[in-house]
């Protein structure tokens, strides 16, 4: 399993833009599928996109607004979403995830990082 650590998130107005990281660390990050969930209040847990070597995907409800990219060096991936144009809906709690595409019970979830879009 990899070890996950999140920063970004925050506070913006209807519009703006924010950006979340994930720091993704441990043996054979590099071939992990890496995720962004989001859950609101009372909702469920919602796949925002996610990218591997063979893939890159991004759900219909963000695409256009919301971005995945992932960063890669010998010991680590840092994989970001970018939130352009953002929307009170977007507000809700994000959650990076990882697994290995073929070894089960691999998966890791980040810490999770608080996103809030009002005026």
């Amino acid at each position: 399993q990899v070890q996950l650590v999140e920063s970004g998130g925050g506070l913006v107005q209807p519009g703006g833009s924010l950006r979340l990281s994930c720091t993704a660390s441990g043996r054979n990050v590099g071939i992990y599928i890496m995720s962004w969930y989001r859950q609101a209040p009372g909702e469920q847990r919602e796949l925002i996109a996610n990218t591997s070597s063979k893939s890159t995907n991004v759900a219909d409800s963000v695409k256009g607004r919301f971005t995945i990219s992932v960063s890669k060096d010998l010991i680590k991936n840092t994989v970001f979403l970018q939130m352009d144009n953002l929307k009170p809906e977007d507000t809700a709690t994000y959650y990076c995830h990882a697994r290995h595409p073929i070894i089960p019970a691999t998966e890791s979830w980040g810490q999770g990082a608080q996103v809030t879009v009002s005026s």
